[in-house]
């Protein structure tokens, strides 16, 4: 699995505002200062973020960028899905759309229990999990793997 560029800067864009919930609406040369992410680019991913309904904007002076629901209520998985489409594809088409034959019979439900553990990680971590440095259990017990840490 691959994590876009796009994805990533929306998860941290989405984390920068969570972890500034209470002082009101941030700017976008604000969070893109902090999480070093390119402006225009981050622009573009704050208004899908927007369209999405993750995050709400004000314009004016005292405007900017404020999320649209509390942080423990917004999963990872809801920030990528807004930006970058389904968690989990092949070729651009989602799993259950696939049919393979002959050997490669088995190949779908290797796509499919990919997809229900990255759902399973992904839908079970908050913003307010990350901003706040708790992440669940389960997800702390896979990053003590041995080999986690390390590329093949």
């Amino acid at each position: 699995m691959r994590i876009s560029a796009r994805a990533d800067y929306a998860v941290r864009a989405a984390l920068q505002l969570a972890a500034s919930q209470d002082d009101g609406p941030l700017k976008a040369e604000v969070i893109a200062d902090a999480q070093d992410i390119p402006h225009k680019f981050l622009e573009s991913i704050l208004n899908d973020m927007r369209r999405g309904g993750l995050v709400l904007s004000r314009r004016g002076g005292n405007g900017g960028y404020r999320l649209a629901q509390p942080a423990d209520s917004i999963s990872i998985a809801d920030v990528i899905r807004v930006v970058d489409g389904p968690l989990v594809s092949v070729r651009g088409v989602r799993p259950p759309d696939l049919s393979y034959t002959g050997p490669a019979r088995s190949l779908l439900p290797l796509w499919i229990a990919l997809r229900s553990n990255v759902r399973e990680i992904l839908e079970g971590v908050t913003l307010a999990d990350v901003a706040s440095a708790d992440l669940p259990a389960g997800v702390s017990a896979l990053t003590e793997a041995p080999g986690a840490w390390t590329n093949p």
